[in-house]
């Protein structure tokens, strides 16, 4: 008797499906640095980054009953949804709006790219997952560009090199937990449970926990009421959090942390093109040489036929 044929996936189809979601997350993250900037002036960084994730975990479980989830979590769904919003969303943006005191925000973003490297060896030991020869032909080259870039972004920094050593410092800690939180993502306990239930309560539990320790070190409540800080925190709620990381995190359970962490490595570049547009940065030729290498180095890693084996 013949077997029924296999249905076959278009190759296609298949890059479409890994590059434009892709291209969306980088586009938004690529310009939320812009509008993290513009936020730390009033408003304590704890008590910003509360704000926006109470917006971000309320729209995810709407988005969720809307589409008829459940958003109900057993123990387990539970202490993996508090672990997550602990490193992703309490620890990693703390980290992130504190770096932007000390440093520009184009060097916190380069300083993000290196994403790529802890994703990589994390997914190595606890998920078994081994870089193929072109994704790590890729990442040495893309690591070339973002070098260059750093040292381009080090030139003209205003800071003095105590702060800025402090704040590419706290930078780093954010890439750790943010690293984390991607490995977490491609775990099965992650896979076990509907994305908008997970997320939309590790946003929320990680909006309480930046509330309380908001509350314990800077005191109450400050809320900016200009218009430009507002439309930011929704802006940095609904696309720079709901929607880019449920398109993110299912990206990491599509392609693996390591080849997903490639949006960190091209979210430099856009985030100097816009500066470029909305902030009048000048590119010199030492810039113009990594973002080149950035982005010849993730068309070789993304080319990669078996990225994680």
């Amino acid at each position: 008797m013949a077997e029924p044929p296999v249905e076959k996936v278009s190759p296609r189809s298949a890059r479409l499906d890994v590059i434009l979601p892709f291209l969306v997350v980088t586009l938004i993250w690529g310009s939320t640095w812009i509008v993290i900037r513009d936020q730390l002036s009033v408003v304590p960084p704890s008590w910003s980054v509360s704000y926006r994730f109470i917006v971000a975990g309320v729209v995810i479980l709407a988005w969720g009953l809307l589409r008829g989830d459940s958003l109900r979590l057993d123990a387990r769904g539970w202490a993996f949804a508090v672990a997550l919003g602990f490193a992703q969303f309490v620890l990693n943006f703390n980290f992130v709006y504190r770096a932007e005191q000390h440093i520009t925000s184009g060097v916190v973003a380069i300083v993000y790219a290196l994403l790529l490297v802890p994703n990589a060896i994390l997914a190595r030991i606890f998920l078994g997952q081994l870089m193929g020869r072109q994704l790590l032909i890729g990442s040495a080259v893309a690591m070339a560009g973002v070098a260059l870039l750093f040292v381009h972004e080090a030139r003209l920094s205003d800071a003095g090199p105590q702060a800025a050593l402090l704040g590419i410092g706290i930078a780093l800690l954010g890439v750790l937990s943010a690293s984390v939180a991607n490995v977490m993502q491609a775990m099965k306990t992650a896979k076990a449970y509907p994305m908008a239930a997970t997320l939309g309560w590790a946003m929320l539990t990680g909006a309480a926990i930046d509330a309380v320790f908001a509350w314990a070190t800077v005191g109450p409540p400050v809320i900016e009421m200009r218009w430009s800080y507002i439309a930011g925190t929704l802006y940095l709620g609904v696309l720079g959090s709901a929607l880019a990381f449920t398109i993110y995190f299912q990206l990491i359970r599509t392609i693996g942390p390591a080849k997903a962490a490639y949006t960190s490595v091209l979210i430099p570049v856009i985030a100097m093109l816009l500066s470029t547009i909305y902030e009048g940065y000048r590119w010199s030729a030492l810039a113009a040489a990594g973002a080149v290498l950035v982005l010849a180095g993730l068309v070789l890693a993304l080319k990669a036929r078996r990225p994680n084996r």
